[in-house]
């Protein structure tokens, strides 16, 4: 069954890792999907090719999460040619690690902007769409460093603790126009980024983990779905841990 069928999603940062999968997942039950990334390059045409070949429109934009004017020009631009916003996943982030007596001002600016106003310049576009049409649900990649904090990531535990008390607040300020907004919280991920690590860095972080293994992109893109769809219709203003029980 699938569980999108006419709907319309909007995935930032949806070329790569984790938004890439939430795409494909969602695309997989019957979503057309509009994706952003800062550039339109080869991997972004590769995206889009993949999710047109599962049988949904698809289209990638070019756009700086971080700037509110790109922002806008983009969501318009989506919603002209799609008609409507069904769902926005704003998972569009970086990582600038070092400790906070080293850390600059630019590396914590960089890392606020692309992963928490990012999150406030799609939300308020989007949410003038969906408030209209009295439907829509809003998913915030957020991070279990938002609701622990960890050393070396002061910029980024900011960043994706910022989320959740964003998400909870627009949940409250929509919901009475049928608009949900929810947060999925990702422990250690499988992903190009932390494929990098070192092995004892790695093996040390799963050691760590209950269910003893990373998780997949996949895993998070399945919390996505549910949050995407009419299964969790009477959810909003919650974050959803995926990490394998490492924050319980």
């Amino acid at each position: 069954m699938k569980m999108l069928a006419g709907k319309n999603a909007l995935v930032t940062g949806g070329s790569r890792g984790i938004g890439r999968a939430v795409a494909i997942t969602l695309a997989n039950h019957g979503a057309n999907i509009a994706f952003t990334d800062l550039v339109y390059d080869d991997q972004a045409k590769a995206v889009e090719k993949e999710l047109a070949g599962l049988g949904v429109k698809a289209r990638g934009y070019a756009s700086n999460a971080a700037k509110y004017d790109e922002t806008e020009k983009t969501v318009d631009e989506v919603a002209t040619e799609f008609g409507t916003i069904d769902i926005l996943v704003n998972n569009a982030g970086i990582t600038k690690d070092t400790l906070l007596m080293r850390m600059t001002e630019e590396q914590w600016d960089d890392v606020i902007n692309v992963n928490l106003k990012s999150v406030f310049n799609f939300t308020k576009t989007v949410q003038k769409y969906m408030l209209k049409q009295r439907s829509g649900s809003i998913i915030n990649m957020s991070s279990v460093v938002g609701l622990s904090g960890n050393a070396g990531q002061s910029n980024y535990a900011a960043s994706k603790a910022g989320i959740l008390g964003f998400t909870k607040s627009v949940a409250r300020e929509v919901g009475s126009r049928n608009v949900r907004c929810n947060a999925i919280a990702p422990g250690f991920i499988i992903t190009d980024m932390t494929a990098a690590l070192p092995d004892d860095i790695r093996e040390q972080w799963i050691a760590g983990i209950p269910l003893k293994r990373g998780g997949t992109p996949e895993d998070v893109a399945n919390i996505a779905l549910f949050l995407a769809s009419d299964l969790s219709s009477y959810v909003s203003g919650q974050v959803i841990s995926v990490c394998g029980g490492m924050k319980t």
